[in-house]
């Protein structure tokens, strides 16, 4: 007889195939270009690349600077154009492009303030683009490209509103930043008093805050943001420290983030690094985290767990690939792993 966890699988259709990543790394960025096609970064300076679906992957190589870096991001924006972004204070926050595949790397970005520490990014284009630091003092850290990555310009403190104390970002799975369109983006913020969206409607020159109900604290907050349409949009997150608990940790907009409301009945079974509609339905939506997955079905008012196949146990990110109900997982020690909803 199959198990509780197992029938809800079959009932949902999400099915995870384990993969062999050949690296002990922790890897908290991953982005598919293709169902084929997908690059995964994290800890070590790691970057790794398929192209046969996930079946090999390889490790590519970085500039020699770049051996030590936590790459905790990485944007695919066509089989050849790629963005990785490491993380930490002072220059260790670093952007590289590589226009061939990643077979080579340029820096474009080096932080300079030894204050500085970006946490995510995002792209609406091959050429707009978008990075999220913590804050500085009462000053909000956001970065613009118009260029694809020759110049990356920080958005004026006029142009957006106060920080609160010790705002920022989780680094935990380069989601944080949610693009739509043209023009809009959708900011997660955490580690602060509350947990709050920032938002620009004309591709960064003008942004506005709204609090969000999800819970706040140093190690708490929100981790990833997902929008379908520009109306509606699900946040994940919680506490890094508390994997296995699930308090007040998602929460669903239908007007475009203006208002979010928190889900208390049928909610996620833990803490989720990331939430990610999946491309060809009208509104289905996955939630990952280190210690497992769910998966909604109502544009995340209610929540289902999936069963992780053994020895998976959960990821800290996952990326559909454009068009495709396939997703690539990855996380702790080298975890990839390969996500079909049928």
């Amino acid at each position: 007889m199959l198990s509780k966890a197992a029938l809800v699988a079959v009932a949902v259709a999400a099915v995870w195939t384990p993969q062999t990543s050949g690296v002990t790394a922790r890897l908290r960025g991953v982005s598919a270009t293709s169902d084929k096609v997908a690059f995964a970064s994290g800890s070590g300076g790691t970057v790794l690349r398929t192209r046969d679906g996930g079946a090999t992957w390889t490790k590519l190589t970085l500039p020699a600077d770049a051996a030590r870096l936590d790459f905790r991001d990485v944007d695919v924006i066509d089989a050849r154009t790629v963005y990785i972004l490491s993380i930490g204070a002072g220059n260790a926050s670093r952007i590289y492009k590589s226009t061939d595949g990643g077979e080579t790397w340029n820096i474009q970005f080096s932080n300079a303030d030894p204050k500085g520490f970006y946490d995510a990014m995002s792209f609406w284009d091959a050429n707009h683009g978008i990075v999220f630091g913590d804050s500085i003092g009462d000053k909000l850290q956001i970065l613009l490209t118009s260029d694809g990555g020759l110049h990356w310009d920080k958005v004026p403190d006029s142009a957006l509103p106060p920080a609160l104390e010790n705002e920022g970002a989780f680094a935990g799975s380069g989601t944080n930043i949610a693009v739509f369109g043209k023009s809009d983006a959708w900011i997660g913020t955490g580690a602060g008093p509350k947990c709050r969206i920032i938002h620009t409607a004309d591709r960064g020159k003008t942004w506005s805050a709204v609090d969000t109900p999800i819970a706040a604290s140093s190690s708490a907050g929100i981790f990833s943001v997902a929008f379908r349409d520009k109306s509606h949009g699900v946040t994940v997150g919680g506490d890094y420290r508390k994997e296995k608990d699930a308090v007040d940790n998602v929460a669903i907009t239908s007007d475009g983030g203006r208002t979010w409301t928190l889900v208390k009945e049928k909610g996620l079974s833990g803490f989720r690094s990331v939430v990610k509609f999946v491309p060809g339905t009208k509104s289905t939506v996955v939630a990952v985290g280190p210690q497992g997955a769910d998966i909604s079905e109502d544009d995340g008012r209610t929540w289902t767990p999936i069963e992780m196949t053994s020895p998976l146990v959960g990821f800290d990110t996952l990326s559909f690939a454009p068009g495709k109900k396939v997703a690539f997982g990855a996380g702790n020690r080298g975890a990839i792993g390969k996500l079909e909803i049928r």
